[in-house]
């Protein structure tokens, strides 16, 4: 009996301080299987798969366990500055995995079940935190309060973007044009609200002290959103055949896709010299963190972002030849020894803490 307690209690304190962003985990891992996927690893693509339903049943149990067993520590999280937009991940991990439960298996009926969760999810989250961080008393500075983990809302909105137009390509008409509109609206919103929030996290960039401590890696999530952003106006544009008014807007939607891959290809470099800055020159220790999985989720999504783009604006006109036609491989290549590298530590941590 008191093996059995002392057995629970790593469990138990887990689960209290349990990241609202672990839900990242599923976003990177659906990712890199979408991505192995579009590269012709199909075997490898369901594996990670399998993988994957088993984390994200796994986060939904542990997170309704600490809203019912932790409420306080719960519902704290969703009103602090640093923490609260990790809830974000749950709507972007459950339409990543849902698109992962379309593309891989065909199963519509579930990717629209999952799609519609996230949609319930994002407007109680949305409306929640939002109102919860405008009307609270005690908030931080805008140097303690913000870090790139706020781009998460984008990404939340653009994921649905996405699913949305994946789903509007199997179903038929009138909720073709229906799904279509709906995607096309929030991609239009997630696009506005990355404007908001990167104006505010580049201030802090530049105007503000930066230690390494503050290069969390949620802020590669200022491509990941980008990347994701790139996705849904590359789908929109595969969906134009199918609704008058996305074929209208045709030029619109290519034009800003384009910008969006422009943008989120303009980071890359810049927070790998910022990583190198942070653990070379600044030397800061490298170890396990749950944050590092928001990391992982724009490499894989920058690989497929940009083989989808490719093929909506038939930029691989000759087979081999396309200029942009490596670039998703690379990335996918990278993206795995990413996911491959934090899965590994995740592994290593859990063991770690049922051997104490």
């Amino acid at each position: 009996m008191q093996t059995h307690a002392i057995g629970r209690r790593p469990v138990l304190a887990g689960v209290e301080t349990l990241a609202p962003a672990y839900f990242g985990m599923v976003m990177a891992t659906g990712i890199v299987s979408l991505a192995s996927e579009q590269m012709g690893l199909p075997w490898l693509a369901r594996g990670i798969f399998a993988i994957n339903a088993v984390a994200y049943a796994t986060l939904w149990a542990l997170n309704l366990l600490r809203a019912v067993r932790f409420p306080r520590a719960f519902f704290a999280d969703l009103t602090d500055h640093l923490r609260g937009p990790g809830f974000f991940t749950f709507v972007a991990a459950t339409n990543v995995f849902g698109s992962q439960v379309v593309i891989l298996t065909g199963r519509v009926a579930v990717a629209f079940a999952l799609w519609f969760l996230s949609v319930g999810l994002w407007l109680v989250l949305t409306y929640a935190i939002f109102t919860a961080l405008t009307v609270k008393e005690e908030k931080p500075t805008l140097e303690k309060g913000l870090s790139g983990a706020w781009l998460l809302a984008v990404v939340a909105t653009q994921s649905i973007a996405v699913l949305g137009a994946i789903l509007a390509a199997r179903v038929g008409q009138p909720h073709r044009i229906e799904l279509n509109f709906l995607a096309l609206s929030m991609w239009l919103w997630g696009g506005m609200l990355y404007i908001w929030m990167m104006s505010l996290i580049f201030y802090r960039y530049t105007f503000f002290r930066f230690s390494p401590g503050d290069l969390s890696p949620p802020y590669w999530i200022n491509m990941g959103a980008m990347a994701i952003s790139t996705l849904a106006g590359s789908r929109l544009m595969l969906n134009a055949g199918d609704a008058p008014f996305l074929a209208s807007i045709l030029p619109f939607l290519k034009g800003y896709t384009v910008f969006y891959w422009a943008t989120g290809t303009w980071w890359i470099p810049m927070l790998v010299i910022l990583g190198i800055w942070r653990h070379v020159y600044r030397r800061f220790p490298l170890v396990y963190d749950p944050l590092y999985w928001g990391a992982v989720f724009p490499l894989g999504m920058y690989a497929v972002s940009t083989h989808t783009m490719i093929d909506a604006l038939g930029l691989d006109f000759a087979p081999g030849f396309g200029f942009l036609t490596p670039v998703p491989d690379i990335f996918t290549w990278i993206a795995l020894i990413a996911w491959a590298l934090a899965f590994t530590a995740l592994v290593r941590v859990i063991l770690r803490q049922f051997m104490r």
